[in-house]
């Protein structure tokens, strides 16, 4: 049983709850060895179609613990290497989950927290969401974050918030790339709702395929080896159960086996 989580199934939907609040849901090596045990899991199980990630308590995640960092300090460099993968495997994990995932970030999201949110597929956040990429301020680098938060934002806005450290708020985390939208406290779970309603009427193979799609395309070049690829991926899904179910349904004018019906 998880201690620094708690997770909640409802309607096909997980969500899991970063259960450390007064601590500000800080990162520790428990707290990333259970996220990414439950993430594995729920990878894993049919019953999910998407899974929430958010926070207790007033904050998102405050980056890392500062137990955890006094230890680091004293630690030598196998030991923080060792240290230092086991972040970067709980964000590749989330990252390459094939269930949809939502960042829900309702107040401050620091450091490694803009890890977690910038390896979720799509981020939401509310006007008392806080950010900051506060690496540099310590003496530090944000390495094990950088994969994911610069896919999101860019080169160009890394520049600016990897190097000055300063916080900003929603609206220009929006415009720089790192959340999708942002809306009133009281408006986050019915937007969340909508977005998880989505997901409810696409197939979860061609999700789970479409992620590896982005993932994989993403920053090739247009050459005959990337064309070979997209085409040998379409004939392979258009053959797949789900996608002739999907065809089938289309063409007959009813709901697919997936999506549930309207009384749903």
């Amino acid at each position: 049983m998880p201690q620094t989580l708690e997770v909640e199934w409802r309607d096909a939907v997980a969500r899991v709850w970063l259960a450390r609040p007064e601590l500000r849901n800080a990162l520790d090596p428990r707290l990333i060895a259970e996220l990414t045990e439950t993430f594995m899991t729920l990878s894993q199980d049919n019953a999910v179609r998407a899974i929430v990630l958010g926070g207790r308590g007033k904050a998102f995640c405050a980056g890392a613990d500062l137990n955890w960092m006094r230890a680091s300090a004293q630690a030598g460099e196998a030991e923080n290497r060792d240290d230092a993968l086991t972040l970067a495997t709980l964000l590749q994990t989330i990252a390459t989950c094939p269930k949809p995932t939502i960042a829900r970030i309702h107040g401050p999201c620091m450091a490694g927290g803009m890890g977690l949110a910038a390896a979720c597929d799509i981020a939401i956040g509310t006007p008392a969401a806080r950010f900051a990429l506060s690496e540099v301020r310590l003496g530090l680098i944000p390495a094990m974050i950088s994969p994911y938060v610069l896919r999101a934002i860019g080169a160009r806005a890394a520049s600016r918030y990897f190097l000055t450290a300063e916080v900003f708020d929603s609206e220009t985390a929006r415009r720089i790339g790192l959340l999708h939208d942002w809306c009133d406290e009281d408006q986050l779970d019915v937007r969340i709702e909508h977005l998880l309603a989505q997901f409810m009427q696409a197939s979860p193979d061609a999700l789970a395929q479409t992620k590896t799609l982005i993932r994989e395309v993403t920053g090739r070049p247009l050459a005959a080896e990337l064309l070979e690829d997209t085409a040998t991926r379409i004939a392979r899904q258009r053959a797949s159960a789900d996608g002739r179910e999907g065809m089938a349904a289309f063409l007959e004018k009813r709901r697919p086996n997936w999506a549930p019906s309207q009384d749903e």
